[in-house]
């Protein structure tokens, strides 16, 4: 497949990293030519230094047979111009473009993106998914990650086991034995820094973060099982009151069960904007890592924190005080991989990487097969992927224990006529089945491969 990525920021390159490294034919633009160096540096990938909207550079880049564009700038009107001129002019088939701006994403005007008004067949907004991204940690208090699958009846959780979990040093092949009825499956451990898809014979120790794949009528259970107390959230603080702290806290005020949540915003005009538009949530004007107005915000009674600012140091600062104030659980939105290390060691419960968040809403779209959801973990460590069985598949007709899979992957899910079950080794997999997979990276193209049923899904 033939893909030209516009934009070479955090978000383009991390795309470009996953597409050239399943050997597709990967060309990156963009008008900053030390990112465009970049990515040819360290990927497999060509690159062209140039604005995106304009033809003759993305004729340069090898428009007339792309068969997907992604434009991900950082200018909504450059990916918007960008999708009109790869259609108008390459006849550019598939065409996925990143918008910020929340008027773009009104749902009234969604006419717009129509194939004879502005043709774009994919909108992403990254404020829109880490929002839900947020809402999604604060529902599970006891998870540093967390993500839904099989249209919400299924839910991958990354928890840390501490001394207090009751099954530490018990091999997951026992687990199975004493659980039969818990639909749960351990796929992913991350140790001393190290992912891996376990084997049965494996043992949990203390420290070890465990990617759980569980029913949500299960979830429960399985963390009173793993030594984790659920809590409710009735108080909510948020520090940021830009498009996602909005957001958030706007689905919050919506919903049947009363949320009391208050926004601390240090910007005067974002903080005017966000107290209009909301109707019970009280917004403070003012610096979330004051202690004098997190007190008034009542932080020290508050359920969960939320710290949704711009900027990655003012997110973890404004957590460890809120930890200091008596918050109990602190969510920071970090962009920035490199500092997720810090999240532990300063008593950070759990995060939202905005680029993981947008890379797999991307990755979602433009995978091979009947693919339904992806979801990117840790620093583009491993995937889940959730794909519908065609009869062409390789896996189509063959029990899990049939099937080749590589060494990195795991079935944590399947769903057959629309039930739930629990993967073992004798489950036959077959045509219309659901299944979700995790897998590292490096087995990603791999797993692809017996997904993947022809080109003709673009």
């Amino acid at each position: 497949m033939k893909v030209i990525i516009c934009g070479a920021g955090q978000v383009g390159w991390q795309i470009a990293r996953h597409l050239s490294g399943e050997r597709n034919d990967v060309t990156v633009v963009d008008s900053n030519a030390d990112l465009v160096r970049r990515a040819t540096d360290t990927l497999d990938v060509q690159g062209i230094a140039g604005f995106a909207s304009y033809p003759d550079v993305l004729d340069r880049a090898g428009a007339r047979d792309a068969d997907m564009i992604i434009a991900a700038t950082h200018s909504d009107e450059v990916n918007m111009v960008t999708c009109q001129v790869a259609h108008s002019v390459f006849g550019i088939n598939r065409k996925i473009a990143r918008l910020r701006s929340q008027s773009y994403l009104d749902a009234i005007y969604s006419d717009l993106y129509r194939r004879d008004h502005l043709p774009i067949d994919v909108v992403i907004s990254p404020e829109r998914e880490v929002a839900a991204a947020a809402l999604q940690r604060l529902a599970a208090p006891a998870a540093f990650d967390t993500e839904v699958f099989m249209d919400g009846h299924a839910q991958l959780m990354g928890i840390t086991l501490d001394a207090e979990c009751p099954v530490l040093n018990t091999p997951l092949r026992q687990l199975t034995d004493l659980f039969s009825t818990l639909r749960a499956v351990v796929v992913g451990i991350r140790r001393d820094g190290r992912l891996f898809a376990p084997e049965p014979k494996d043992q949990l120790f203390e420290g070890d973060d465990c990617y759980l794949f569980v029913h949500r009528d299960d979830i429960s259970r399985a963390m009173e099982i793993f030594g984790k107390k659920s809590a409710t959230q009735n108080r909510v603080v948020l520090v940021g009151g830009g498009n996602v702290g909005l957001s958030v806290a706007l689905t919050l005020e919506k919903r049947a069960k009363r949320v009391r949540a208050k926004v601390i915003e240090k910007n005067r005009h974002i903080a005017e904007r966000a107290a209009e538009a909301l109707e019970r949530t009280i917004v403070l004007h003012g610096d979330g890592l004051d202690a004098a107005l997190l007190a008034e915000a009542g932080i020290d009674r508050a359920d969960a924190m939320l710290a949704v600012t711009d900027d990655d140091k003012t997110n973890m600062l404004a957590c460890v005080r809120a930890k200091a104030e008596g918050c109990p659980y602190v969510i920071a939105l970090i962009n920035d991989p490199t500092l997720v290390p810090l999240m532990q060691p300063l008593g950070i419960d759990a995060y939202i990487n905005p680029r993981s968040t947008t890379v797999s809403s991307i990755l979602r779209h433009i995978r091979h097969g009947r693919v339904r959801a992806v979801y990117s973990i840790g620093d583009a460590e491993a995937e889940v992927i959730e794909a519908e069985v065609l009869s062409t598949s390789p896996i189509a007709g063959k029990k899990i224990n049939e099937i080749d899979f590589p060494e990195g992957a795991l079935v944590g899910a399947v769903r057959k006529a629309g039930k739930y079950i629990r993967p073992m080794g004798d489950t036959r997999i077959e045509e219309g089945d659901v299944i979700a997979v995790f897998a590292l990276t490096k087995d990603v193209a791999q797993l692809e491969q017996l997904m993947q049923v022809s080109i003709d899904f673009f």
